[in-house]
C-alpha cells in the first residue's frame, strides 16, 4: 500500500529507535541479498530507502574501499539511527526521496531497494526514478527479509490481488519503468525480485 511522504515519514520516524530490536535476526538475510547482486569491486551501489543502513555493511563489503555506498532515507530519525549503529563508516546517508534522488543519470551500478516498494507513491514513477540513476545493464534488488504471505501474516492481513510485489503485477510494473526482471523468489524466508536497468 503507498503512502504519501508524511505518513511514510510519521511511521518510520516512530519506529526508528527500536527498529532493529523489533527484527534483530535479519541481518544474515540482508547479507544473501546483496551477495545475490553481484556486485564487484569498484562499483557504485545506492541503497534506496535504507532506513536504519543494515544493508550498508555488506554492500560496503561487496564493492570495497575503491567503490562507492550510499544510502538514502526520507525519514531523518531512520538516518539517525543509522549513524547511532556506526553505518555511516559504510555509506554517505543522504536524506532524499527516491522520486527526485540527488544523484546523475547513469551513475549507478546497481540499486538495493529493501521494503520499499509497499511506500512508494507513485510506483511507477519512483521505479523510473531508480532506473535514471543506473547504469544500462545495472541491477535492482527489491528485497524484504520475508515472503510477502510471512509479512501479510505479521501483519494481521490477506495478501490481496493488488499486491505490487506479487509477480503478475511486479513484472509489467518494472518493465514500464526500464527494468526487466531477471529473477523472483517468494519464499516464507525472504523475497527477492532481481532485475536488469534496460538500455
Amino acid at each position: 500500500m503507498a503512502h504519501d511522504h508524511r505518513q511514510v515519514r510519521e511511521f518510520f520516524g516512530a519506529r526508528a529507535a527500536d527498529w532493529e530490536a523489533r527484527f534483530p535476526d535479519d541481518g544474515p538475510a540482508y547479507a544473501a541479498a546483496v551477495a545475490d547482486l553481484r556486485l564487484r569491486p569498484g562499483d557504485a551501489v545506492l541503497d534506496a530507502g535504507c532506513g536504519t543502513g543494515r544493508a550498508l555493511p555488506p554492500l560496503r563489503d561487496a564493492v570495497g574501499a575503491r567503490g562507492t555506498v550510499l544510502g538514502a532515507d526520507l525519514t531523518p530519525a531512520m538516518l539517525e539511527a543509522a549513524v547511532q549503529a556506526g553505518r555511516q563508516r559504510s555509506g554517505r546517508l543522504l536524506l532524499a526521496d527516491v522520486s527526485r534522488l540527488p544523484v546523475r543519470t547513469h551513475a549507478l551500478d546497481a540499486v538495493f531497494a529493501a521494503g520499499l516498494i509497499a511506500h512508494l507513491p507513485q510506483p511507477a514513477e519512483n521505479l523510473a526514478e531508480l532506473a535514471r540513476v543506473v547504469r544500462p545493464g545495472g541491477q535492482l534488488a527489491l528485497f524484504h527479509p520475508i515472503g510477502r504471505a510471512a509479512l501479510a501474516a505479521r501483519q494481521g492481513r490477506q495478501i490481496t490481488d493488488d499486491d505490487l510485489r506479487a509477480e503478475p503485477n511486479l513484472r509489467p510494473l518494472l518493465a514500464g519503468s526500464g527494468w526487466r526482471l531477471e529473477s523472483y523468489t517468494d519464499e516464507d524466508s525472504r523475497f527477492l525480485a532481481l532485475a536488469t536497468r534496460q538500455d
